[in-house]
């Protein structure tokens, strides 16, 4: 089989098992959302093209390459929502008589001239024609499209190899750091605003030359040959290890037995976090996520105007319960049917995973209580978000219990390209984002803030007393749904 067939074979199979998927067929709206939310991000990318145009002064035709480092930070983190590894993709195709390497070139061939990659030239193309415009040479702003396409290309094979790498060990988001510092070095060599301006007017010079044409397709073709030696190499190894089962001395948690059932399911989510690699993963991902937006916002001027503090003070909180309950009960629709066998087990489940969740909200207060001391927070403020968090976020995240019915593989990597979610899912989320923000906004106008941080606390603490209640509830709505969800588990394992 030639590579331009076996090419056409593999993106018709990808195609086709997207399609192929429970969870496709689980809410048209999700599909109707998805689709505006392209739409709206092809506009933005219209939109800051076109201000990036305007800015071209006669004959700077290369202005856009020096916004590029900026742009790809921003493609990097989009990209763990719409882009899967080769390696992840290729497993299907393990034992079968084709060979490897050609099946790993055709899926970095795919990920090249991928939708989303040729999305972005919504902002290059608006971009290119105001140049022309103003008067730059037809050749030069050819150059410079081309030049941007490029680097969102090499973008998306340092995404796969590091991305890849990041799979086996969260210490090789050293390197992602390394990479995009580089990109900023003028930058943080001066570290001042005039940095910035030399910054661009380096890269702007730079694309100017067609040698940096002749490099970029020098890098991106070491960086295929890079990710084709490493994708491969990690899909062999993946088939050909023997795991050797080791004993280790891991805390059994005997002081959560005294909580009863409840207790026994916290063991669980602990141990979940600590043994399962992809759990761990994600934990540790969204820990770290509280820790750098913490540090940001209580430890530098960044975000001092009194609105922006109050804003990312809240997500400081919200961020693990937001990106951690968006999936509940997915992991546990693995072993969904024993869950089932005795009464109330599940409400037991709900009850531990609050509480854990509600236990994860002292990090960013910890964190955050030298800034008290300082005086840049007030230890009410900070009582109050906790408590909104703890009580209405959670509420509204839980609901999610009740509709997801979508089993998460637990060897599933943290990209899924085609996990669609349903619309009620959909909806719940978006309103766990914006619905505690807004309550936060209109106490601001209408109360003086220590009023409005009081009020926020004793609505918080309502909510969280009552999460016995509101959790039966849940519990009750599931139980109605139990034969849809489990079959929808079942089906999506």
């Amino acid at each position: 089989m030639n590579r331009l067939k076996l090419y056409r074979l593999l993106r018709r199979n990808t195609s086709l098992s997207f399609r192929r998927s429970p969870a496709v067929e689980q809410s048209m709206i999700a599909k109707v959302l998805l689709f505006i939310g392209g739409g709206l991000f092809a506009i933005y990318l219209i939109l800051y093209g076109t201000i990036m145009g305007m800015a071209v002064e006669r004959g700077e035709y290369a202005t856009i390459i020096g916004f590029m480092p900026f742009v790809m930070v921003i493609d990097f983190f989009i990209r763990f929502i719409v882009q899967q590894t080769p390696d992840m993709l290729v497993k299907p195709y393990i034992l079968m008589p084709i060979s490897k390497y050609s099946v790993i070139e055709c899926f970095l061939a795919t990920s090249l001239v991928s939708g989303y990659n040729l999305l972005w030239l919504c902002m290059f193309l608006p971009y290119s024609v105001i140049a022309l415009a103003s008067g730059c040479s037809f050749w030069g702003v050819l150059m410079a499209l081309v030049c941007a396409e490029l680097l969102i290309m090499l973008n998306s094979q340092i995404y796969l190899l590091i991305r890849t790498l990041i799979g086996r060990h969260l210490g090789w988001w050293g390197l992602a750091v390394a990479v995009y510092a580089a990109l900023f070095l003028p930058w943080i060599v001066s570290w001042s605003e005039k940095g910035l301006d030399t910054m661009l007017d380096l890269y702007v010079e730079a694309a100017a030359s067609p040698l940096f044409l002749v490099a970029l397709l020098v890098v991106l073709a070491a960086m295929l040959y890079l990710n084709r030696q490493t994708q491969f190499r990690f899909v062999y190894e993946e088939i050909s290890r023997q795991k050797k089962t080791e004993l280790k001395s891991v805390s059994g948690f005997e002081f959560l037995s005294r909580f009863g059932e409840t207790g026994e399911y916290l063991k669980l989510e602990l141990k979940s976090v600590m043994r399962n690699k992809v759990m761990r993963s994600r934990f540790w991902m969204s820990l770290g996520l509280i820790v750098v937006f913490t540090l940001l916002i209580a430890y530098t001027p960044i975000y001092d105007g009194a609105t922006m503090t109050n804003f990312w003070c809240f997500y400081c909180f919200a961020i693990y319960g937001v990106t951690s309950l968006t999936k509940v009960m997915g992991a546990e629709g693995n072993y969904i049917d024993m869950l089932m066998v005795h009464h109330e087990n599940i409400l037991s489940l709900l009850k531990a995973k609050f509480y854990f969740h509600c236990a994860i909200l002292l990090v960013p207060f910890l964190l955050m209580l030298p800034a008290v001391v300082e005086g840049k927070f007030s230890l009410l403020m900070m009582v109050a978000y906790l408590l909104l968090c703890s009580g209405v976020l959670h509420f509204i995240m839980f609901q999610l219990a009740v509709y997801n019915k979508q089993t998460l593989p637990l060897e599933q990597k943290l990209t899924g390209k085609g996990n669609i979610e349903n619309g009620m899912q959909l909806i719940i989320e978006m309103s766990a984002l914006f619905v505690p923000i807004v309550f936060v906004t209109v106490l601001q106008l209408l109360f003086p803030t220590d009023t409005a941080y009081l009020i926020q606390a004793a609505t918080g603490l309502l909510f969280t007393l009552a999460s016995p209640w509101w959790l039966r509830n849940i519990y009750r709505r599931l139980m109605a749904r139990k034969y849809e969800n489990i079959e929808g588990f079942r089906a999506s394992r």
